[in-house]
């Protein structure tokens, strides 16, 4: 399974951006998509998650901090998921990646040891 995520940039506060993620390779029933980010000097923090409709449901889940301002989705005859993000703020600078789950096996989507598959990310930097 390969992840190439693509999306990012250099966006003044209060600006959007809209993250893709193509996923490509071995096809799997089950599924999770996650996405993360990694500010500099930070660990790698859990943003958003997208379950398939043969797990759980289609399901999204969000970390607290991602509420309100993020959305993800995903277009399965694209094999793309993405991450919308409004009113950007100097704080959601860093590398963003987009991570799988597949097949599933256990639930810690906001873990991200959980995932076996990984992008190579892609930076977002929001000036003030």
């Amino acid at each position: 399974v390969q992840l190439v995520e693509s999306g990012g940039g250099l966006v003044q506060a209060g600006g959007s951006l809209r993250l893709s993620c193509v996923v490509s390779g071995r096809t799997f029933s089950t599924y999770v998509t996650g996405w993360f980010r990694q500010a500099p000097g930070k660990e790698r923090e859990f943003v958003a998650a997208v379950t398939t409709f043969n797990w759980r449901g289609a399901g999204t889940y969000y970390a607290d901090s991602a509420k309100g301002r993020f959305t993800i989705s995903r277009d399965d005859a694209k094999n793309t998921v993405y991450l919308q993000i409004n009113d950007l703020k100097p704080e959601d600078t860093g590398v963003y990646y987009c991570a799988r789950k597949a097949p599933v096996s256990g639930w810690d989507y906001s873990s991200s040891s959980w995932y076996n598959y990984w992008g190579q990310g892609t930076q977002v930097t929001v000036s003030s």
